[in-house]
């Protein structure tokens, strides 16, 4: 069903509103026959979008309201979350930052809200990973992470007034030997990586190039 302007053509063309087979509607601007320009998406199991659309898909700046009740405000490329924008997530963490192919990407801030740390650097493909910085909430890791885990050189700074510097070493991984009867492989779980301490010093200053501090 529509309701709303049309062009010489016949198509929606200005504003309308519709609703689609699939139980949907939206609300907006048309162009040609399909929705662009801003306008207002509810879909039938209950998420909502209210912002632009080019050629029918989510593409300049606009909300996404999940069912789960987690939302979205920020750029959309192509139907996709790209550019910057903020997620806040069901269980109440937020993620502000840069967005690629609906995945955190680039440089971003994630704030866990049941213990207030925070990840403050670069992600890849939704991942924490390059250079980045941990807040806690007396203390902070400065350092490097792989994989969304902290590995190499880096230095944990106290709000008392010292650092620990020293890395985050992946530990070697070390096969049991198992009964003969026990031939089914399962595979390892990832080690954690772990922290060795090198030393500990006065407030200095810290960039992830630097490998050990001088001494």
């Amino acid at each position: 069903e529509y309701e709303g302007e049309r062009n010489s053509d016949g198509e929606r063309h200005g504003f309308g509103k519709a609703r689609l087979p699939n139980g949907d509607t939206y609300e907006g601007q048309y162009e040609r026959g399909l929705r662009s320009g801003r306008g207002t998406y509810r879909f039938k199991n209950g998420a909502l979008y209210t912002g632009d659309y080019l050629q029918n898909k989510k593409h300049g700046k606009g909300v996404f309201f999940y069912p789960d009740g987690s939302k979205y405000a920020g750029d959309w490329v192509h139907d996709q979350r790209e550019g910057y924008g903020e997620y806040l997530y069901a269980n109440g963490d937020t993620y502000t930052g840069e967005w690629a192919n609906n995945k955190r990407h680039g440089q971003g801030t994630y704030v866990y809200k049941d213990t207030g740390s925070k990840y403050v650097g670069a992600w890849i493909n939704g991942i924490q990973e390059g250079p980045a910085e941990l807040i806690h909430l007396n203390h902070r890791f400065k350092g490097t992470f792989l994989n969304g885990k902290p590995l190499g050189h880096g230095k944990f700074v106290f709000d008392i007034g010292c650092e620990q510097h020293g890395e985050y070493i992946q530990p070697v991984q070390v096969k049991e030997i198992e009964k003969e009867e026990e031939e089914e492989d399962e595979p390892p779980l990832p080690a954690e990586p772990q922290w060795k301490a090198s030393e500990i010093t006065k407030l200095t200053s810290w960039s992830p190039h630097d490998k050990e501090p001088a001494p």
